[in-house]
């Protein structure tokens, strides 16, 4: 590949750079223009237009650097700095309040932009808005006593710049190992990148040096959950209010801990307390729907979504719940909001994203299946731009399991896990069926269904570790599952007693229980190895529904490969693959169960399912809709009816938009 045109741009776009800082400002600008005509590259525009409109304001030409911010506004509504240029020009132009609120929207979108705040205290202060005065010297303060490396992480780490930022971050922290703010620093952007169990070890060695550090704690808390541990997550916040008892903030967060716990009543009951003390708050209603859909009382859990965005017009999350209810059916009026909320330039993406997967479920609703299926595509693209997703990387991991999970794995390995049977794991593609086979097994008396527990995938991610070399490539090298071979044979007996030690608080006085975390297909064999008697199932479903049913599905986290149709394609045919590899070194390891006979012939798939984790039949697990137990996925409402077929063959109605999926399928 040639990279000259590359380099030739990269070095224009530095003598730009050079000519404003010698303050040639005319050349800059004339150079500018011209390397326009040459650059196709979206960054590459964003960077030029916006060392363009630094040019102009310095050519004090005020008007015709607007428009230049005007112009990269239109490729990165959300470009800080950006914002930052349109401040400088519009006071410059004396217009004070354009000024003000162009410096608020760039600190709104980056924090960390000390030239703004200053700006800001001025323009306050000759408003005579003395409250706003005091908030910004604050959050001066603040950022003046960072060290100036911290301080450039943070503006990184708003700019999207993670991997720069962590370079720095890490750097700074070789020689200031005990700097609290450097590992929660480090630990936000640990986060960010979904690298869990870094993030996890820095936040609780932050607190063991720092016990009071509030913002630490609080940080800990909110990863806590977001990974599933609600058990040590509920002893953070007890901390927390114990510190600050009359923190909203807090007391929602023991509420969704309560409802991860499975303490639904509870959680209900402490959310309508905090809605008391605070009732404009759209996000308290919409957790407080969360909760009652997971209960199963869906009248009251819409009235909670729709209170939270008649609170908040904007609010996509109020609108995509009630849509992922699955059974609401929306007015026109809410068609119609929802639409005008779209063209609001001021929204936020996440609101943009929700909103389109909103209006497509109700214009399939209504049977307008090109119009549902355009908005679909919109949400998707949206999510699918943001996320950066690379299919290649996960074909590479399952190339590697294949690699490595050998037969002669198995077969030195194989017995030295822990011989509890307590585990019975259900693992596919989500959207597959598997909430419904979860609901049939939860009904029989001997089985507790949990949740789509994380504990394996946090497992594989410490057995991967990473490469410094590999993330500034921004690639990863995984140790994982090599080591597998190479590990001490006690970790495995170790890792399985962890899983169950770690997983009791979410089961109750069952002998067995369910895990069904789909992307666990991934780590069948590393499940095989720390727990060899534990059962897996298979849930699989025909390729064009499963898939697409996963692209109009908008996931809370962790599906990145499902908000494009090849994407998703290429994850189905690898998923196949590697379960053709499993059933090739554990035969009769995994039970394959298809949602197509479980619909056609259910009390046969029952039996079949029962047979293998060594149950007795149970009619309650074909009356599977009569069982009352909270559930927390897509398909909650779903499951609690009796088996329909009409669902099946849904994608067949958005046939002629499924061309790219069809053809990555290899179905004709």
């Amino acid at each position: 590949m040639n990279t000259a045109p590359f380099l030739d741009i990269e070095a224009q776009l530095k003598s730009i750079q050079q000519l404003i800082q010698t303050a040639k400002f005319n050349d800059a600008i004339e150079q500018g223009q011209k390397l326009q005509q040459q650059i196709s590259d979206t960054q590459e525009k964003i960077q030029l237009w916006y060392l363009i409109a630094v040019a102009q304001r310095y050519e004090k030409t005020f008007v015709q650097a607007l428009e230049s911010i005007n112009e990269l506004l239109k490729l990165d509504e959300s470009h800080s700095r950006a914002y930052q240029e349109q401040g400088y020009n519009y006071l410059a132009l004396k217009k004070s309040p354009q000024a003000k609120a162009s410096f608020e929207h760039a600190v709104e979108l980056n924090p960390s932009l000390m030239a703004s705040w200053q700006e800001l205290i001025e323009l306050y202060r000759d408003a005579a808005q003395m409250d706003e005065v005091q908030k910004v010297a604050n959050q001066l303060a603040k950022l003046k006593s960072l060290p100036p490396a911290l301080l450039a992480v943070t503006e990184l780490m708003h700019e999207g710049k993670l991997l720069k930022a962590e370079q720095i971050c890490r750097h700074f922290m070789q020689n200031n190992k005990r700097n609290i703010e450097g590992m929660c620093l480090l630990a936000e952007i640990g986060i960010e990148l979904k690298i869990y169990d870094d993030a996890e070890f820095l936040l609780s060695s932050a607190l063991e040096l720092a016990p009071t550090h509030v913002y630490a704690r609080s940080q800990y808390l909110n990863l806590l959950i977001r990974i599933g541990k609600f058990k040590a997550a509920e002893q953070q916040v007890e901390s927390l209010l114990i510190e600050q008892p009359g923190n909203l903030s807090f007391k929602v967060a023991k509420a969704n801990i309560l409802t991860g716990l499975g303490k639904i009543e509870q959680a209900i009951e402490l959310f309508e307390q905090v809605i008391t003390e605070d009732q404009q708050v759209a996000g308290f209603h919409l957790q407080l729907g969360h909760a009652l859909k997971a209960k199963g009382d869906i009248d009251k859990a819409v009235a909670a979504y729709q209170q939270a965005y008649k609170l908040s017009p904007n609010y996509g999350d109020a609108y995509w719940s009630l849509a992922n209810t699955k059974t609401y059916r929306f007015s026109d009026e809410e068609i119609n909001e929802m639409q005008r909320q779209q063209g609001n330039e001021d929204l936020a993406l996440t609101d943009r994203v929700q909103l389109h997967f909103a209006t497509g479920k109700a214009f399939e609703d209504r049977k307008d299946y090109k119009q549902a299926f355009q908005s679909y595509q919109q949400g998707n693209k949206l999510q699918h731009d943001h996320n950066g997703f690379d299919i290649t990387k996960i074909e590479k991991q399952i190339a590697e399991q294949i690699k490595f999970c050998t037969p002669e794995l198995f077969q030195h390995r194989g017995n030295l896990g822990l011989n509890s049977p307590d585990a019975i794991f259900i693992v596919g593609l989500p959207r597959s069926g598997s909430t419904l086979l979860e609901q049939i097994l939860a009904s029989h008396s001997k089985v507790d269904g949990t949740m789509e527990l994380h504990n394996v995938l946090g497992l594989a991610a410490r057995l991967r570790g990473r490469s410094n070399q590999s993330e500034k490539q921004g690639e990863q090298h995984s140790q994982y599952p090599k080591n597998l071979a190479e590990i001490n044979p006690d970790y495995f007996v170790r890792f399985g007693q962890q899983f169950i030690d770690e997983t009791r608080a979410y089961r109750e006085q069952a002998p067995f229980f369910i895990d069904k975390m789909p992307n666990n297909f991934l780590h069948i064999g590393l499940i095989r190895l720390i727990l060899p008697n534990a059962k897996i199932i298979d849930a699989r479903r025909s390729p064009m529904a499963c898939c697409f049913s996963g692209f109009k599905q908008l996931f809370a986290e962790g599906q990145d490969f499902s908000y494009d149709l090849e994407d998703i394609g290429r994850y189905y045919q690898a998923y196949l693959k590697l379960m053709a590899h499993w059933e090739s070194v554990l035969p009769g390891h995994v039970l394959t169960v298809n949602h197509e006979d479980v619909v056609d012939d259910l009390e046969t798939q029952v039996r079949r399912m029962l047979d293998f984790c060594g149950l007795e039949f149970e009619q309650s697990c074909v009356d599977f809709h009569k069982t009352k137990r909270n559930i927390k996925t897509p398909s909650s409402e779903q499951v609690r009816q009796p088996i329909y077929k009409s669902a099946t063959e849904q994608w067949q109605y958005f046939e002629p938009y499924l061309t790219s999926l069809k053809k990555t399928l290899k179905i004709d």
